[in-house]
């Protein structure tokens, strides 16, 4: 047996012993031990379980040292903050870098909370200028980074012994062949706006050997060249480059033809466009949420006033029950005002909590802590005068400035830039290609001198033989290829002219969205101004109502539920009063954001930041050169603009009824102008009513609010509280009695309740 199956037989064996030994080692792992005590560690019983990534992150002061919510049973006095709307909107501007949007806390669809990644925020522009992305929305520097200048560098080494077998191959036979390697490369590259591709190359070999067929034991061999290549039909030319970004970049079916630096562009705009519309959006929710807030401190006033009138009543019921009752006075009436008292104090009660939600969420739209000690009370009043805009004049402002109209219209800028480049791909590939070198050649790299001693021409200098240039070698030539066919290029123009069309079916379908928002909010005004109308009336009427029948009860002509159902009337007409009056301004609030001039009509500008100095000093010197370079009047040297200062197109308008031409010169540029509430259409003859003497008439202004704390208990609720709390029959000189001079506002007290009116009565008379 030979040495090589001693050998086989031995590695057979080994192998069979290590399989038995692994196989019974699976089933005894409990007889394995170590030398020594440790805790067991790497072992996991588990693959997956919840973690927490390894991340600090400083919870801001305002959020941990917040106070805690206000509740029905919280009665601390907190300090009042009477905040103006435009105070408000500047306060939510100024701390929302993160876009919170209304209606969406408490719900299982805030974004904010589902999806953080796509939350509007002030840094999106930024992150789009950024991105680098092929697949996605390049920015314009990420585009502007294919026509920078690329160096590339490498040296490599190397050696190499071989024993030779013949001499043909420079060795000895039975010799070894020893040879020392070294190789650098260098180059720079640039790609032009024209999508030629220019190149410099610097290159060195260096060979030493022991072979003796050599002029030279070492040597180096090198050159210098440059290389440009032109497209001449596919992806030729500064418009396919500028919009589609050098050919052969990229991964055509990844990235299409929507790299170049105007699709940057625009995907810049398209994200603007985006932003102003989260913004507007802002400012439009914190509004709202603003009147919102008013409109919870008005009902709740209502129905404070409502549970005055209550007790009162009630007060007066129980005396005549304890004195034996009156004419037209039944003991149920005393259980009914119990009854109705129940009912006002848990109305108050419900709109004081209103009061809490409505602030807490107008706090988180303007980006407030929880509580901060102070309590927010809007003291703008809504505006009550009657608003007419223009109907062509604002569907014509809609047409032109609102924001998502306008991004359209860049997406449609985009994709015929892109079509336009996709059409030039429908063309062969047709290149100009070109180079020239100088080489070198030399027993050294470097040397003073040429001459080596062997040669005529002297061969001592690498370099010394590259600067005599008396060696070099050129190419031009072309090279072509065409896809027979052009499915693939047929395809993409397609497919975006299809987009095309869609884009503009697209935008002509946002633009009778826009005319239907519009009419919508025409309507709205229309409707809410005239039931603000009907409301005022209705409360006049009932505050007077309630007036005749208390005087009726306290002569016993008639019952008390007449009474009791004339407050609540009463309570109802204020409450729809206010609601269609918020309303009311809701809706011209919405016609401002419709028609796209809710930011400008707040004095709400957006403007890029200021660029490092730098930047302005590289700026100026590059205009200052194109300004005095010289035109090229055969030449086209600047591509057509494809950014307009303003509105492109005509926005036609109906014509003029007879009777509008007037109110319309009065209009204020496109804003349409404030009017006052006209007189109601009866003959010339027609004068409104003098108010009675007992009965002032309402001022426009409203009255100054005082500073108490609309949260602290007052003498009345003490008596409310002390009446509900307890089930006996309380003697009426144990309760204090309304005094017309308390901060909550008896019904019975008209020149107080006048006071807190916002429309002159004269402006709604029927």
């Amino acid at each position: 047996m030979n040495l090589r199956q001693k050998l086989h037989q031995f590695f057979c064996g080994c192998l069979i012993t290590s399989q038995l030994v692994g196989c019974h080692g699976l089933g005894t792992d409990t007889d394995l031990h170590y030398l020594g005590d440790k805790e067991l560690q790497y072992y996991e019983d588990v693959a997956t379980k919840i973690e927490y990534p390894a991340v600090f992150e400083e919870t801001p002061e305002e959020i941990t040292f917040s106070g805690k919510p206000r509740t029905l049973a919280d009665r601390s006095q907190d300090e009042i903050w009477d905040l103006p709307l435009m105070d408000a909107i500047h306060l939510g501007l100024s701390n929302s870098e993160v876009i919170r949007v209304a209606g969406t806390l408490g719900t299982n669809g805030n974004g904010l909370l589902n999806n953080p990644d796509g939350t509007p925020s002030v840094y999106d522009p930024s992150i789009q200028e950024t991105n680098v992305l092929l697949g996605g929305s390049r920015g314009v520097e990420a585009a502007l980074s294919a026509f920078d200048t690329t160096f590339t560098a490498n040296m490599l080494w190397g050696r190499s012994e071989q024993v030779q077998n013949s001499p043909f191959f420079g060795g000895i036979p039975g010799g070894t062949l020893t040879q020392e390697t070294g190789q650098f490369q260098s180059g720079l590259s640039k790609t032009f706006a024209n999508g030629g591709q220019f190149s410099i190359n610097h290159n060195w070999n260096y060979q030493g050997s022991n072979a003796t067929s050599q002029l030279f034991p070492s040597n180096y061999t090198g050159n210098f060249g440059a290389s440009y290549r032109q497209p001449f039909l596919a992806g030729a030319g500064v418009d396919y480059t500028r919009i589609a970004g050098p050919i052969g970049s990229g991964f055509t079916g990844i990235t299409g033809v929507s790299q170049g630096v105007v699709i940057a562009r625009i995907n810049n705009d398209l994200v603007l466009a985006d932003f102003e519309r989260n913004v507007r959006n802002l400012v439009s929710d914190i509004e709202e949420s603003y009147w919102q807030l008013y409109l919870a401190y008005r009902l709740y006033d209502t129905q404070v006033v409502a549970r005055n009138s209550a007790l009162r009543s009630w007060r007066e019921a129980h005396a005549k029950l304890e004195a034996g009752g009156t004419r037209n006075f039944k003991p149920a009436d005393e259980a009914q005002a119990k009854d109705r008292l129940f009912e006002t104090q848990s109305l108050v009660q419900s709109t004081r909590s209103d009061i809490y939600t409505a602030e807490s969420r107008f706090r988180r739209l303007v980006g407030l802590p929880v509580n901060d000690g102070k309590i927010i009370r809007p003291i703008d009043d809504p505006v009550s005068a009657e608003f007419t805009p223009d109907w062509s004049m604002c569907l014509t402002e809609a047409l032109v400035h609102r924001v998502e109209l306008r991004r359209q219209k860049w997406n449609i800028k985009s994709l015929e830039f892109q079509r336009l480049a996709a059409t030039s791909l429908t063309r062969p590939r047709l290149d100009l290609v070109s180079s020239y070198q100088v080489n070198a050649f030399g027993d050294r790299l470097l040397s003073q001198r040429n001459t080596d001693g062997i040669t005529a021409q002297g061969l001592h200098s690498a370099y010394g033989t590259l600067m005599q240039n008396d060696q070099d070698s050129w190419t031009i030539g072309w090279e072509f290829s065409v896809p027979l066919g052009f499915r693939s290029a047929h395809a993409q123009v397609e497919n975006l002219e299809f987009r095309i069309s869609k884009a503009r079916s697209v935008l002509q379908a946002q633009e009778m969205d826009v005319s239907q928002e519009l009419a919508i909010t025409f309507q709205d005004l229309a409707k809410n101004y005239a039931t603000a109308q009907s409301n005022f009336n209705r409360w006049r009427a009932a505050r007077r109502r309630t007036e005749l029948f208390d005087a009726e009860v306290q002569a016993g002509t008639t019952t008390l539920d007449t009474l009791l159902r004339a407050q609540s009337s009463l309570a109802a007409a204020e409450t729809e009063y206010y609601r269609s009056l918020v309303a009311y301004n809701v809706a011209i609030k919405n016609l401002y954001k419709w028609k796209g001039t809710l930011l400008k009509h707040n004095n709400i500008h957006l403007m890029e930041g200021e660029w490092s100095p730098v930047a302005y000093q590289q700026a100026i010197r590059r205009a200052w050169a194109r300004t005095h370079g010289i035109e090229a009047h055969k030449l086209r040297s600047k591509p057509e603009p494809f950014v307009a200062a303003g509105y492109v197109g005509e926005v036609g308008l109906m014509p003029t009824k007879e009777g509008e031409a007037e109110m319309m010169e009065q209009q204020d540029g496109l804003t349409p102008s404030v009017l006052p509430v006209p007189e109601p259409e009866t003959s010339p003859d027609y004068a409104p009513p003098v108010p009675e003497a007992n009965e002032p008439a309402a001022h426009l202004e409203s009255s100054d609010i005082d500073v108490r704390n609309p949260f602290v208990l007052s003498d009345t609720e003490r008596t409310v509280e002390y009446i509900l709390d307890s089930d006996e029959t309380q003697n009426l000189d144990d309760i204090a009695p309304v005094s017309a001079t308390e901060h909550e506002a008896s019904t019975s007290d008209t020149e107080q309740i006048n006071e807190l009116e916002l429309l002159p009565a004269s402006n709604f008379v029927e």
